[in-house]
């Protein structure tokens, strides 16, 4: 396991490019959902004590974990949302704007820099989540978990899928749930809607390299679950459910 050196962007202002240089290892089509496109860019200036940094023994990036603060708890809340990833990002700025006192904070991204992945680095880097959330007085951190074995088996309902354990220690059949469950993490729910990602046939064409010119569901590579293309109006749409995980701090 590698030495890292873990500390909060607030902390490290100066890796801010750094970080932002880091290649996205979401597929293409993903980094299309306009919550995202519009609100994470928006984390490491407003939440910079909520975006964590790994750094190698050279100084240089290896990993970085967003996170944000939110209230959970407010009014018409309570539950974790089925809008999952998109709508924790909508509450927090929401509620950053409205003075809102969080209670809770969200997993948003944990990146491992290619070269360093397989080392166990995401999970060191999600325990630092969970103890950054704790030294600022939060007693749970949530995640809506994007499986990482989920697109091999996109017409299995994520319902089912999240639920699939090994029989050998009963810890989930999916790498990236397991490492949430090892670390202490539940599984809570699926969030059905957490991320939507629209555009015309041309735009997927280009995103995909897929003709997208049959009515139905389509299978991408990368996709947890099938796009929907209907060519006879012009447009295809991708609903992606993530996994609810609960952490206790």
């Amino acid at each position: 396991m590698e030495d890292l050196h873990i500390t909060t962007l607030a902390e490290r202002p100066e890796l801010a490019d750094a970080l932002d240089r880091m290649p996205d290892t979401w597929p293409e089509f993903v980094l299309e959902d306009v919550v995202g496109w519009a609100n994470f860019p928006r984390i490491a200036v407003e939440f910079p004590e909520f975006v964590l940094v790994a750094t190698g023994p050279d100084g240089s990036v290896v990993a970085r974990a967003y996170s944000v603060p939110f209230e959970l708890n407010a009014p018409g809340r309570g539950r974790l949302p089925v809008g999952g990833w998109d709508r924790v990002l909508l509450w927090a700025f929401s509620d950053l704007r409205r003075g809102r006192t969080p209670d809770t904070v969200s997993a948003i991204e944990i990146t491992v820099a290619t070269g360093h992945q397989g080392k166990g680095i995401s999970g060191r880097m999600l325990a630092a989540m969970r103890e950054n959330a704790g030294r600022h007085g939060f007693g749970e951190v949530v995640a809506p978990v994007r499986p990482s074995g989920k697109h091999l088996r996109p017409a299995l309902p994520m319902e089912e899928y999240a639920r699939l354990t090994r029989p050998e220690d009963g810890l989930p059949e999916d790498p990236w749930l397991r490492v949430h469950v090892r670390g202490g993490g539940v599984v809570d729910s699926v969030a059905p809607v957490s991320m939507t990602v629209s555009g015309t046939l041309e735009q997927w064409r280009s995103w995909t390299g897929l003709p997208f010119d049959t009515e139905g569901p389509v299978e991408v590579p990368g996709a947890l679950v099938p796009v929907h293309c209907s060519p006879v109006h012009g447009y295809a749409v991708y609903t992606e459910p993530n996994v609810w995980v609960r952490h206790r701090v």
